[in-house]
């Protein structure tokens, strides 16, 4: 069978395809926060790997969109959730199997692990068989279970099952205990006399009665007087717990490694679409974008920060969203606008955006078409960090030398509010510099700064400003439009630093 991976299509090995900690920027793009999220419930299946490790192939992402597409229908969700359920007892099981003492009681519980699993195969490969499949996963992983199920092997497996479990269920004995003495010996039909004075008892039951029966414990484990016990039974019936050894022994390694590795593979999927459901039930949009690899012609409709939004659900509060487009060549957008005015979360979205489509993931908005970067790098302003000894323009200027030095035409970069630690001219001196070089590069960027000579420098440049209500310019409405710079935004910053704005001044007044 050609299947191997639900996520990998011709994928060669699982580890060379898992990245085991989270990129540089997920912080500045509060991504670590969504992955959080999205993977809280799934902790089990190790899932964060998969969502650090973005694609460079759009068949790639095309054939996870596929995937994705059809686990939103329902049917084939709950399929798919009832197999991973009916796994999940099989994990466990084995894994108390491993902390088992003695070995009659575990080769018991192993006999349970392998049941359970059997059952799991059994029934995905009848729900799948009648579910109308197109992607080219979903089907070649159908293809495969199917030929697994019918295989020779599987078969076997079951059938000796089977037979192991019908014949511990014909085990019967009694056992009697007096002082510190147990025997054993195998059960010959004696009357169960406590049917017997169950029933004398009823006649005298009024009403409801309380209930004064001893609840034992049902747990897992055996103490040392039931393993014995036990190991008693076995010598009573030596046929049938000797079958059960070699059974044990025979299929130690029964579980299909490309089913197990599907079983964990598959809840990316899972778990991305469980965490758009509260979303969507929000009215927000999501769609599943085109993708290039040389088309740098990229927008989205309504969209919005992700992070941002699943905290705002939670409050009940509204969710502004904002367009971008970018055609021709037009490469770099430059926001600026008042501060607070949602201008770093724009920016966030745009970098989450293109993350989240490398993923084979749906990316918020109605419509949208992104470029497949080669790596994404984003500059956000930091606190000085007396261990190095720089001062914080000097860090800036090292850190965006960094990111020039690594980026190529396929990168993006995203920079938040740099150079705020140095004068009007040597920010626009430096801005233009660093301007100059990503224009070189032909990079797509975000550029947020109060720097509003920026916005057109280039013919690579668009300006993008956040508004604020006309009627009183202290409100902000968090939009992020297409306009040119109005020439405010750095006058306004200064204003609100040092209280000149028409609220600091009647607090000043005031007080």
């Amino acid at each position: 069978m050609n299947f191997q991976s639900i996520l990998f299509e011709g994928y060669v090995g699982l580890t060379e395809r898992e990245t085991p900690g989270e990129p540089a920027f997920f912080v500045d793009l509060n991504l670590d926060q969504v992955i959080d999220s999205i993977t809280a419930g799934f902790k089990e299946y190790n899932l964060k790997p998969f969502f650090y490790t973005p694609l460079h192939d759009v068949d790639a992402i095309l054939y996870r969109h596929e995937v994705m597409q059809e686990l939103e229908d329902a049917t084939l969700m709950g399929s798919i959730r009832s197999f991973a359920d009916k796994m999940v007892i099989v994990r466990r099981l084995l894994g108390l199997v491993s902390k088992l003492d003695f070995q009659n009681h575990r080769e018991g519980w192993f006999l349970e692990a392998v049941t359970s699993y059997c059952e799991a195969v059994v029934s995905l490969v009848q729900e799948l068989s009648s579910a109308h499949l197109k992607s080219r996963g979903l089907l070649a992983f159908r293809e495969y279970i199917t030929f697994y199920a019918n295989s020779e092997n599987f078969s076997l497996l079951q059938m000796d099952t089977k037979k192991n479990k019908a014949a511990l269920a014909t085990v019967k004995y009694c056992f009697n205990i007096k002082h510190s003495t147990v025997k054993v010996r195998k059960y010959e039909g004696e009357t169960d006399y406590s049917v017997e004075v169950a029933g004398i008892f009823e006649k005298f039951k009024q009403g409801a009665v309380k209930d004064y029966k001893i609840k034992l414990y049902e747990g897992s484990g055996m103490n040392h007087v039931e393993a014995q016990i036990l190991d008693f039974v076995a010598e009573l019936y030596p046929e049938i717990f000797t079958g059960l050894h070699h059974y044990y022994a025979q299929y130690s390694h029964f579980l299909d490694e490309t089913i197990r590795v599907f079983d964990r593979e598959i809840q990316f999927y899972v778990a991305y679409l469980k965490h758009l459901e509260r979303l969507k039930h929000a009215g927000l949009k999501f769609c599943y974008p085109q993708i290039s690899r040389t088309d740098k012609e990229v927008f989205d409709e309504d969209g919005f920060d992700i992070a941002l939004a699943g905290k705002l659900v939670s409050e009940d509060s509204p969710i502004v969203r904002n367009d971008f487009y970018l055609k021709d060549q037009e490469r770099i957008i430059v926001v600026s606008g008042p501060n607070q005015g949602g201008k770093t979360t724009f920016a966030r979205t745009f970098g989450q955006l293109h993350y989240l489509a490398s993923l084979g993931c749906p990316v918020p908005g109605k419509k949208a078409r992104l470029f497949l970067f080669d790596r994404i790098f984003t500059h956000f302003e930091k606190e000085e960090n007396i261990k190095n000894l720089r001062g914080k323009l000097q860090d800036d200027l090292v850190r965006i030398n960094d990111i020039l030095t690594q980026a190529t035409p396929n990168s993006i970069i995203i920079m938040n509010e740099i150079f705020t630690s140095t004068t009007l001219n040597d920010a626009v001196f430096l801005g233009k510099k660093i301007m100059e070089r990503i224009i070189q590069l032909d990079m797509l960027c975000v550029f947020v700064t109060f720097i509003d000579e920026l916005a057109s420098l280039s013919e690579k440049t668009i300006s993008m400003v956040s508004t604020v209500v006309p009627e009183n310019p202290a409100l902000r409405t968090f939009k992020i439009v297409r306009k040119p710079a109005d020439g405010l935004a750095y006058a306004i910053s200064i204003a609100e630093k040092y209280r000149l704005t028409y609220d600091g001044l009647k607090e000043r007044i005031h007080s």
